[in-house]
């Protein structure tokens, strides 16, 4: 597994930019967000599984999953936390216990939970503490969640064989959770990579994390994926 790498010069070019500052409510003045397939109902998505993560700002992460064959949406939203109706603002300042987290629909007969739990940790560094590339703070903390027993099993073996591995150089911080409640996000953070790619932080965070990924797991892709 190749782990991401960034230079210094990335580095420097990132230090103005995250998730955090470069959050904001659609523009009445602005012009139409770029479209998208038609989003399945609540009713149909009942239909399948769901699985939850936590990997840094939910505007990527939503995309990777969403990338991911037998994923039929992902949603932006938070978990973790202790408090009730989170919002974009609490918890993107840190004023609550909550992560931006995704809550992932799929389809077992096509991509199993392990697949799930791979494509986490292969997206993301889960060796930062409370940081994601430009991101800081215990909202932006990796967790793995599982809802019952045998996800936890998967969960807690698979990470214990990357760190006895030594793949990332370093040891793994990844919270392993119990899930409790999803909190969808605001709508206008909903599939925000795909409708804002002239975001700055879309193209300098969001798109190039979004490629690595798929450069590593291209095997794991919709064939469709953007």
């Amino acid at each position: 597994m190749k782990l991401l790498k960034t230079t210094l010069f990335t580095l420097l070019a990132l230090v103005s930019l995250s998730c955090q500052t470069k959050a904001k409510s659609p523009d009445p003045q602005a012009g139409e967000p770029l479209a998208k397939e038609e989003k399945l109902s609540e009713t149909e998505l009942q239909k399948y599984e769901t699985a939850y993560f936590a990997s840094g700002c939910f505007w990527c992460v939503e995309a990777i999953f969403e990338s991911v064959r037998g994923v039929k949406e992902a949603v932006s939203g938070y978990a973790g936390g202790t408090e009730e109706n989170p919002t974009y603002e609490q918890v993107s300042y840190g004023r609550t216990t909550h992560a931006e987290a995704v809550e992932v629909y799929y389809d077992p007969e096509k991509v199993s939970f392990f697949e799930l739990v791979q494509v986490f940790y292969g997206s993301h560094d889960p060796t930062t503490l409370n940081r994601q590339g430009p991101d800081r703070g215990a909202q932006y903390r990796s967790i793995a969640f599982y809802k019952n027993e045998q996800e936890r099993m998967i969960i807690e073996e698979y990470q214990k064989v990357l760190d006895e591995s030594g793949v990332y150089g370093r040891p793994i911080v990844t919270e392993i959770k119990p899930f409790t409640t999803f909190w969808k996000a605001e709508e206008y953070h909903q599939d925000y990579e795909r409708k804002h790619p002239d975001d700055s932080y879309i193209r300098n965070v969001s798109i190039p994390r979004l490629n690595q990924f798929k450069e590593n797991f291209a095997k794991y892709l919709k064939t469709d994926s953007h």
